[in-house]
């Protein structure tokens, strides 16, 4: 297992900004990840798992510990039965939509919900995306996992993950998906061409509605109904990007290069000269003025990574 030294990761990063890596490593096999978490041991510095960028805000002054990039990327098939369900391993460095293709170009459908939505499998479950309805769980039969502590590897069931909105098990830091299990169906050519249109024109929905480059998609999480002390018209409005809208702020306010998505109030886009302190300072001001119009915070839902102190406003 190769261990790099000092790689940006500016180039990792949707957002295309934040600084280098100390250590960096790009595991294939068990073995390689063994190797890196022993390796961290030994330096006695901080792991982070980095998938495919889309999710993440990296700290101008990058991270000093070891970035591990999963770089097992293996889709296969590896059980069916006679009622048509089949059951797909995906490991932790491929992407959500290669996994898409593959299971489209077999006539497997199901996870075409999430077309078009940027990551890894290892991004994916982690974060258990999501998609109006749809939830990955509602997909994920079983995983493998490393501890970092003990290197020990072990499959586990879906229940493991205890899966919430945004949310999994892996969120604690102590495990790395190493891969995962998913349940789908086959059908017929028929219906297979079917989702493979339903997969094009989500991604065009997507495409449409959201920015594409140089950010996190959804920079902060949708409200609870806890979370919102009042109603509107008789209801909870729990959709953050509702209250941003209420602001005026699309396409208009911005910080350094950072700048709110004309297409979408909860998104932050880099016009291509933003650093990261651009675009927390940016984020934390969007905070402060739903504070001051709606006395709501929302939390992020990109993570922030590297930053000595948390720059956002914190609701604990």
């Amino acid at each position: 297992m190769i261990i790099q030294n000092n790689i940006p990761l500016k180039n990792k990063s949707w957002f295309e900004t934040g600084g280098k890596a100390h250590y960096f490593a790009e595991p294939i096999s068990i073995e390689d990840y063994i190797s890196a978490l022993n390796f961290a041991r030994e330096k006695k510095c901080e792991i982070f798992t980095l998938g495919s960028g889309a999710n993440i805000l990296v700290s101008d002054a990058g991270f000093n510990g070891l970035v591990i990039k999963p770089a097992n990327k293996n889709c296969e098939i590896i059980f069916s039965d006679n009622e048509n369900n089949v059951l797909v391993r995906a490991d932790a460095g491929a992407e959500i939509q290669d996994l898409i293709n593959f299971c489209l170009e077999n006539n497997l459908i199901g996870l075409e919900e999430f077309s078009g939505i940027p990551g890894s499998i290892g991004g994916a479950v982690f974060i258990n995306i999501h998609y109006f309805n749809f939830l990955l769980s509602q997909f994920l039969v079983s995983a493998r996992v490393i501890d970092k502590s003990t290197c020990k590897i072990e499959e586990v069931s879906a229940e493991w993950f205890d899966f919430g909105y945004d949310k999994s098990k892996l969120h604690n830091g102590n495990q790395i998906l190493f891969d995962a299990i998913f349940k789908v169906k086959k059908v017929d050519n028929i219906k297979s061409s079917f989702a493979k249109g339903r997969s094009v024109e989500i991604i065009r929905h997507r495409e449409n509605r959201y920015p594409i480059e140089r950010t996190c998609g959804s920079f902060f999480q949708n409200f609870s109904p806890e979370e919102i002390p009042f109603e509107i018209n008789g209801k909870k409005q729990i959709h953050v990007a509702y209250y941003l809208d209420k602001l005026g702020i699309k396409g208009e306010l911005r910080v350094g290069g950072a700048v709110v998505s004309r297409k979408h109030a909860n998104m932050i886009e880099n016009d291509g000269s933003a650093t990261s302190n651009d675009i927390a300072a940016l984020a934390r001001k969007m905070q402060e003025l739903l504070k001051e119009k709606f006395d709501i915070i929302p939390k992020p839902e990109c993570r922030l990574i590297g930053f000595d102190e948390y720059p956002l406003i914190s609701r604990l």
